[in-house]
């Protein structure tokens, strides 16, 4: 069973108006959707989005007959396309949860797992893109060491890169194990810390680029302004620091009053205020959460408020 990550926490913020428009852009299994769909009125429209064809089903499944909730298959970068479809113009809450799901984690036939063999994947949606296999496969080390490096920050990425260009010169990489257990054999035994798998970064890297998370964190960030009520509250849940960092430097771009340069006495920037930080510090699971649930362990919660333009 997959457990929403820090739903108290979210539930503090969100929904931020009863009768107004949600968005979940991360669907997933639908915890969140679920315990905010409760405190919705029966006149507020409740929009799911997630790129995972697998997700999208299941989520339409869960909803069958709430006459509140629409399901659509889209990535959460393009989220509003599915606002212009319903002839949405803006929502007054936003969530998005950027971890894997359990399920995801655990179903070797995704590609995911660095612990249960499966063809090498990764993709959240395995229609669309190229595989990790794609990845490991056809790009030279430098490229590689510089995917791992970047998105996974792992010291070892040079060996990592070359020990997978070793490999394949025998055998295509087919499988998650397979990658796996190359990763580790780079990895020098007394650095490698107790009860993390050694590939963990690298397969995180994989999927990251595999995906374009990053890329598509940053077209969702680029439409708040247009697409946010004054009022109304958008929040983010990371995982990886990069993402976190992507979502804290736009909200500190958001709330921003002037961005002339520091000497400069008179402002003639015309920048606007248009959000308010409301987590000034990122929000993180409690022990017990943590406890129950090791994968929340490093997710961070931001959340930011929509003003109104003077």
């Amino acid at each position: 069973m997959h457990k929403p990550v820090m739903l108290a926490e979210v539930l503090e913020y969100l929904p931020a108006k009863r009768d107004g428009v949600f968005i979940d852009l991360t669907g997933g299994f639908g915890g969140h959707s679920a315990a905010i769909n409760e405190r919705l009125s029966s006149d507020a429209k409740h929009i799911i989005i997630d790129r995972d064809p697998e997700s999208v089903q299941r989520l339409r499944e869960r909803f069958k007959g709430v006459s509140s909730i629409e399901v659509f298959h889209e990535n959460f970068g393009d989220f509003n396309r599915v606002l212009d479809q319903r002839g949405i113009e803006r929502v007054d809450g936003l969530l998005a949860d950027f971890g894997l799901s359990t399920m995801q984690v655990r179903d070797g036939s995704r590609g995911f797992s660095f612990r249960e063999d499966g063809p090498l994947d990764m993709r959240m949606d395995n229609s669309a893109g190229f595989s990790a296999a794609d990845v490991v496969n056809t790009l030279t080390r430098e490229e590689l060491s510089g995917i791992i490096k970047t998105y996974g920050e792992e010291r070892f990425a040079w060996r990592i890169a070359g020990a997978i260009e070793n490999a394949r010169e025998e055998k295509p990489f087919e499988t998650t194990l397979e990658l796996a257990d190359t990763v580790a054999s780079a990895v020098p035994a007394k650095f490698r810390k107790k009860g993390i798998n050694p590939a963990t970064k690298t397969f995180q890297a994989i999927r990251i680029h595999v995906n374009g998370e990053l890329r598509e964190i940053e077209s969702m960030l680029s439409k708040l302004e247009d697409r946010v009520n004054p009022g109304g509250r958008v929040a983010f849940i990371s995982f990886h620091s990069l993402e976190d960092r992507l979502v804290k430097e736009k909200f500190r771009e958001l709330e921003r009053e002037c961005i002339c340069p520091p000497k400069q006495v008179i402002c003639n920037c015309d920048k606007e205020r248009t959000f308010k930080i409301l987590t000034r510090k990122p929000i993180a699971p409690g022990e017990a959460e943590v406890e129950e649930n090791p994968l929340s362990r490093s997710a961070k919660l931001r959340v930011a408020e929509r003003v109104s333009s003077s």
